[in-house]
Parts: structure tokens; C-alpha cells; sequence
């Protein structure tokens, strides 16, 4: 497979890229998976979206600003900015297409804005969300040094109003839930809650992870066994 790496000029950004292309691509449409918060970039999704490859499927990897090697300031990011990289970036490496997306941690609220979107929802066949974290609507646009994000986050139960669950309760496609067994960052109601959305219509299947914490994409980087199966159940039916 080939690693091509590139640039997209975005949201006043320059957005580090990786393309994966697999050497003997079988499986139609292209696979964006991205990376958390904090210290988390596209370096730590790369074995996932290399075994992705390795079974024919395209994959693409970046870092959102103020991550990696991306331009900007980390404490500028915010939910609605991650919505506008995620999609620059689909714009410029699969502009058409099926789409597999796949999100860790806050990038599981990044899947289901994606679906929120019109002309991507109807082209996503299949989600997968890592740990997934989510937000109350009223920090989407926020900037996350603004003290109004982090007092909303503290505030118990103040995730219950966040739009992912709407869009992940309408999506209709295929669904994998990856749960760490020990996750000491996200809340198990939190958890459960992503759980009964993608029940509602999506043909869901929640992979317990064993060993594993809520750094699941470089969990998998280390086991790589762990990682092919959980491309495995991604691919399962395409």
C-alpha cells in the first residue's frame, strides 16, 4: 500500500493529510477516520485505516487544527470547527463516493455532525465510533478555552442535549460501537446512550475491546490483532 501524504487549506487552516491506498483496492468509496482531543492526532489512527487498506479499502487520516502537524491553536478548536475541517477534508480526497467514517472520542460527536449534513448522510454506509464523547448543543460553536465550554462539561447530565444522538438514531446504514474495557474518560451512561441511538434503526453491531483504555486508536497501534478484527467487523458486509 502507499502512504501519500498531503495538505488541505481549510477554515483558515493548513490540514496535514495521509492517504492510504491499498494496492489492490476492492471495495468501493473511501474510509475517514479521525482522532480525539487533547494529544491525539492522525498518527494514531494510521494502523486502523493501514489494516482498512490492507482489505482493499481507501483510507484517509488528518489532523485537526492545533493537533500534529496541522497549522492553529488547539484552544481555538472548536465542535463546529472540527464539522468544517472533517468536511474540507472529504471535499478534497472523496468528493463522491461511498463513505465509511469512523471517530474516536470527541471525533464521535464529529460522525454525527457529519450525518447531519444532507449531502454526506446519504452517502455514509457504515460508522464506527470509538469511545465515543458527547456534547451539549449549546457548546457547539465555542472556542475550547472558553470558560462556558468547560463549565458546561463539568455540568452533570449537561451532554444529554447533544445532537449526535438525533443523527445517530436516524442513520440507517451499518454501526460498530468499540467500548474499551477500562474507559476512564467517558461516563458508561454515555456509553449506553450511543448504544440505544444506533439501535433504533442502523444495523448495529458493540465490540467490547478487553485490555483496552480510552486511548483506543493507540490501543490498537499496539495490538495489532485486535486491530484487524475491528477492520474486519467494519468491512463485514460491504
Amino acid at each position: 500500500m502507499d502512504f501519500v501524504e498531503s495538505t488541505v487549506d481549510a477554515d483558515g487552516e493548513r490540514l496535514a493529510c495521509t492517504v492510504v491506498e491499498p494496492d489492490a483496492p476492492t471495495r468501493p468509496g473511501t474510509a475517514l477516520l479521525m482522532h480525539g482531543a487533547g494529544s491525539g492526532d492522525r498518527h494514531r489512527c494510521l494502523p486502523l485505516a493501514g489494516e482498512l487498506a490492507a482489505a482493499g479499502c481507501r483510507s484517509v487520516v488528518f489532523d485537526f487544527s492545533g493537533h500534529g502537524a496541522s497549522s492553529g491553536e488547539l484552544g481555538q478548536l472548536s465542535l463546529e470547527r472540527r464539522l468544517l475541517q472533517a468536511r474540507a477534508v472529504l471535499d478534497r480526497h472523496a468528493p463522491d463516493g461511498p463513505l465509511l467514517l469512523v471517530g474516536f472520542s470527541m471525533s464521535g460527536q464529529t460522525v454525527a455532525d457529519l450525518l447531519h449534513e444532507p449531502e454526506l448522510a446519504g452517502r455514509v454506509r457504515t460508522i464506527g465510533l470509538g469511545a465515543p464523547a458527547a456534547y451539549a448543543r449549546e457548546v457547539w460553536k465555542l472556542p475550547f478555552t472558553a470558560p462556558e465550554f468547560t463549565d458546561t462539561l463539568r455540568t452533570e447530565g449537561s451532554w444529554r442535549s447533544s445532537t449526535a444522538f438525533e443523527a445517530l438514531a436516524a442513520f440507517d446504514g451499518r454501526a460498530l460501537l468499540l467500548v474499551p474495557e477500562a474507559d476512564e474518560v467517558i461516563p458508561p451512561e454515555v456509553t449506553e446512550a450511543f448504544d440505544t441511538a444506533l439501535r433504533t434503526r442502523a444495523a448495529h453491531r458493540r465490540l467490547t475491546l478487553a485490555g483496552a483504555d480510552h486511548l483506543l486508536g493507540r490501543w490498537l497501534g499496539g495490538h495489532p490483532e485486535d486491530c484487524a478484527r475491528v477492520a474486519a467487523a467494519l468491512l463485514a458486509a460491504d
